[in-house]
């Protein structure tokens, strides 16, 4: 593996951002570390993860998230073609499900150790 095989998009002040590259480390994966809010991923980095979610565009959503519900997009989400979606993810980071890790072949968002240990086999 290259030494920026991974890049992990997070938010400092996430509890599971944090977790999530703490496990990284320990685990002795290399990886390249973004902020999500300032650097959001960009529509073709979306369009992989994308396509590593079998094209459920919800799991690219922070659905949780404040912004999320106050542009209502619970109601949206449905209507929405998946490249003005990849759009306005791309332009607000706040929307993106964290942590959110790309790499060649990898495509996880949300931290699980369980999961990322069966995806990277680390």
């Amino acid at each position: 593996m290259s030494e920026d095989a991974f890049t992990i998009y997070t938010y400092a002040k996430c509890s599971t951002c944090r977790e999530a590259v703490a496990w990284l480390r320990k685990n002795g994966i290399r990886f390249v570390e973004r902020p999500i809010y300032e650097s959001p991923p960009s529509v073709a980095e979306l369009r992989r993860m994308l396509d590593h979610q079998d094209g459920n565009l919800r799991r690219l959503f922070n659905t949780s998230g404040i912004e999320y519900r106050a542009l209502g997009l619970a109601a949206k989400l449905p209507a929405l073609t998946v490249p003005a979606a990849l759009a306005l993810l791309a332009t607000n980071g706040r929307l993106v499900k964290r942590p959110f890790l790309l790499g060649a072949k990898i495509g996880l968002v949300g931290f699980d150790a369980t999961s990322w240990q069966a995806a990277l086999r680390a």
